[in-house]
């Protein structure tokens, strides 16, 4: 055996050793930004319902109690009560189906900074209790990708500051990209949750997955409001 032949095949293996460190250490890199990514996710959806659960608690405290005496709270009560009016509340609502195990918060807008940290809402669209089409978008990898588990008949509800929307699904369809019919005004008040398809599709995703519901009950945190609602 040459002298040249051995010092090529351990160049050779030199070489395979190099990339062999390489691709593992892109690998690394790879897995703690996906870590990161996730964590910082985790996170905001941690944030948004505490602050969002917060300002529903004293939302109710304002409507349960006629004359609310802050001179009766504990001084921790007090603190956090303030503050909680005092800083602005992105979310605006809390979407779940139980059915699928879905729960997650509602942030206002369909921007990439939204979706990777929780569903939007579509602007243009009806609001939750109100006359119209609710549209709401999240990415089909992410928080939506339970939707492919949602059938005819489930359950969904929309806790808002105002109360809580519920709604039954009543359709569920695939359509182009194009077809922005979907988001069309209601007569009556109407969900529809919108996420890219197919769920498990590389790259750009060539349809929409579309999910119908339509609303089956309003319940307002104020009485006074109930009542209304019962009268009509």
């Amino acid at each position: 055996m040459s002298d040249s032949g051995t010092l090529r095949r351990r160049a050779l293996r030199n070489v395979l050793r190099a990339a062999e460190y390489t691709l593992a250490l892109v690998g690394g890199v790879c897995l703690v930004a996906y870590g990161g990514a996730c964590a910082r996710a985790a996170l905001t959806q941690q944030r948004e319902s505490a602050a969002f659960d917060e300002a529903l608690r004293a939302r109710q405290q304002q409507i349960e109690a006629e004359s609310p005496n802050p001179s009766e709270w504990s001084r921790v009560r007090v603190a956090k009560y303030e503050a909680s009016l005092e800083q602005p509340v992105r979310a605006i609502g809390r979407l779940e189906i139980p059915d699928v195990d879905l729960s997650v918060m509602v942030l206002e807008g369909t921007d990439e900074h939204t979706l990777d940290r929780a569903v939007g809402h579509i602007a243009g669209t009806a609001r939750p209790g109100e006359p119209g089409n609710l549209a709401i978008a999240g990415h089909r990898d992410g928080y939506f990708r339970g939707l492919r588990h949602v059938q005819t008949g489930d359950a969904i509800s929309f806790t808002t500051l105002d109360g809580v929307a519920r709604y039954q699904v009543d359709k569920i369809e695939v359509v182009k990209p194009g077809r922005t019919d979907v988001l069309a005004p209601s007569d009556e008040p109407t969900l529809t949750l919108i996420t890219c398809y197919p769920f498990y599709h590389v790259g750009d995703a060539p349809s929409r997955y579309i999910v119908h519901a339509r609303q089956v009950a309003f319940e307002p945190w104020s009485l006074d409001a109930r009542n209304d609602v019962a009268a009509r």
